[in-house]
């Protein structure tokens, strides 16, 4: 049954599929295909507009028109296939090549299986358990935050420090960024919201000793204070020729 009602509107010449909406719709209402994001089914879209903020090209609107109702559980069914039926490879790749849209958790090297390799691979192994990484990407319900143990990392510690996998990463779930150049009360508000869903173990920061780097700190602070909760946080910071300085 068509009802007039908000819903929302994908302009195809302003979107270039970079997916950034994708996860931030709850209802899964919105998919890349063919390299553009596009609308599922107007059953899917509730028109609260959660995807609104994250398209840097002005390409989503909510506009009222007839459309289909949105159908609640509708959308539980059709959040439940996604959970279980595979990606096909035009969904898990995008046309830039960056998988980001994709929630992926994967088992990184064990000790074990480390201390059985080469001693030139043991140096290399990744501590990744998880995808995306950026802080602009990750949602804040994503499965591998639950009762995480959070590592919130400046975007250029791991360059300085060369160990950054084997001292920082390993056993924790990391989520990286710029507070120079990205948007401040946007992360303050991404970690209030992880704050309040995902029952985080414990916090650590890395951050490079230039000044800029001093407000990755303040924000998960910040955070903590609007989400009304003291969880533990350890600071690292890596000086600009790789020593670990605090």
């Amino acid at each position: 049954m068509k009802i007039k009602r908000k819903i929302i509107e994908i302009d195809p010449e302003r979107c270039d599929g970079c997916g950034l909406c994708v996860p931030s719709c709850a209802e899964g209402a919105i998919r890349i295909i063919d390299g553009k994001a596009t609308l599922t089914a107007e059953k899917y879209c509730d028109g609260l507009g959660a995807c609104l903020g994250e398209c840097p090209n002005d390409a989503l609107h909510i506009i009222e028109r007839e459309a289909e109702d949105f159908d609640e559980q509708a959308v539980e069914e059709h959040l439940k296939t996604i959970k279980t039926v595979a990606p096909t490879q035009a969904e898990t790749k995008l046309p830039c090549g960056c998988p980001s849209t994709q929630l992926q958790t994967f088992a990184p090297v064990t000790s074990c299986q480390e201390a059985n390799q080469p001693k030139t691979q043991t140096s290399q192994g990744s501590a990744l358990s998880h995808w995306p990484v950026q802080i602009k990407l990750v949602p804040p319900n994503a499965p591998f935050l639950k009762n995480a143990n959070l590592l919130v990392a400046a975007d250029c510690t791991p360059l300085a420090y060369p160990s950054f996998h084997q001292d920082f990463l390993r056993g924790k779930v990391v989520m990286m960024g710029c507070p120079k150049f990205d948007d401040v009360q946007e992360y303050v508000q991404k970690f209030t919201d992880i704050f309040n869903t995902a029952d985080i173990n414990s916090v650590t920061t890395v951050t490079m000793e230039v000044p800029c780097c001093s407000g990755l700190p303040w924000i998960v602070k910040q955070a903590m204070e609007k989400a009304g909760k003291n969880i533990p946080l350890a600071e690292r910071v890596i000086g600009i020729r790789g020593n670990v300085i605090k």
